[in-house]
Formats: C-alpha cells, sequence, structure tokens
C-alpha cells in the first residue's frame, strides 16, 4: 500500500517471532523475514514454499489464509467490516470515506488478532 501498517500482534505470535530471531544474522537489517540477499524481505516463492511444508499440502495460499480470515471476521464475529478490511490492510474504494479516515483501530484491531489467535488454536 506504501504506506506504514501497524500490526498488533498476540502473544503467540511474538513467542514465534523471539524463537526466529537467533535464526537471523545482520544481513536481516529490520526484515523480520529476511531473503537470500542483504536487506531484502522474503520471496513470494519461499513464502508459499513454507506454507506448503508447514501445512504439509500444496493445496494451500498465503491468499487462501488472508480470505479465511476474513469469513472467520464477517461469520464467527462481531468485529465491523472496518476493522477487519484494516487487518488486511485493504484500501479504502471510496474517495470521500478515505479522505475522512484518519485512524488505524489499532486497539480494536488487537482485540480481534487476540480472538484470532483463540479460534486458530480451538480456544474458542
Amino acid at each position: 500500500m506504501g504506506k506504514e501498517h501497524r500490526i498488533p500482534l498476540s502473544d503467540c505470535a511474538v513467542a514465534v517471532l523471539q524463537e526466529i530471531m537467533p535464526l537471523c544474522d545482520e544481513r536481516a537489517g529490520d526484515l523480520v523475514f529476511p531473503g537470500q540477499k542483504r536487506g531484502r524481505p522474503l520471496s513470494d516463492v519461499a513464502l508459499s514454499k513454507a506454507l506448503h511444508i508447514a501445512a504439509g499440502t500444496k493445496d494451500v495460499t498465503v491468499h487462501g489464509l488472508r480470505s479465511t480470515f476474513r469469513d472467520w471476521a464477517a461469520e464467527e464475529t462481531d468485529y465491523s467490516r472496518e476493522v477487519a478490511e484494516m487487518a488486511l490492510a485493504h484500501a479504502i474504494s471510496n474517495k470521500v470515506e478515505a479522505a475522512y479516515r484518519r485512524g488505524d483501530l489499532f486497539e480494536k484491531r488487537r482485540e480481534m488478532m487476540i480472538s484470532w489467535n483463540g479460534w486458530c488454536q480451538n480456544l474458542k
């Protein structure tokens, strides 16, 4: 989107990041998931491959994960459409609405991500 997108992380997400930190070297810079080249992020191909390995099948996609999140938010929760769309960093198509939307709903998104974490772990 070309602009900052803050992401509220659940405790489990932070634990994963802490676990991988020792695997990163000085080439990573500020990147959480560095690629092979210094200062470059992990490629979309590498991300897809990691997803396939983790899932044990090639029948999964990053878009599918995002879609699952969006369906969960709409069908299983009372979070507003705006909160779910902002969590996915989707652009606001209505230019007037976009001009007036200043906040990032961070605290509401934090609550939603904690709920998502629980759902993913079947802890409803």
